[in-house]
């Protein structure tokens, strides 16, 4: 099993800090999709920005919930809990 090292919400400061804070809001949690990126919390921020744009953005043809159904779909071919 790979090991990473991460920042626990508990010792996140700064930018990392507000991003977990958020996280805790939206999600109750912070996942460890997200941690696993608090190294780097600009990256992280850019992939959450990155993430939002696709799958909340009203530009897009398809609903919130095809996009949802798609990455539940993606997921499970992959074997991925996420």
């Amino acid at each position: 099993m790979p090991w990473i090292r991460t920042i626990p919400p508990g010792e996140a400061e700064g930018p990392l800090k507000d991003i977990y804070d958020e996280a805790v809001a939206r999600a109750g949690k912070v996942f460890n999709v997200v941690s696993l990126q608090s190294l780097r919390p600009d990256v992280l921020q850019a992939g959450l920005d990155l993430y939002k744009a696709l799958m909340l953005s009203d530009r897009s043809p398809l609903s919130r919930a095809q996009r949802e159904m798609i990455a539940v779909a993606v997921s499970r071919a992959n074997e991925c809990h996420y």
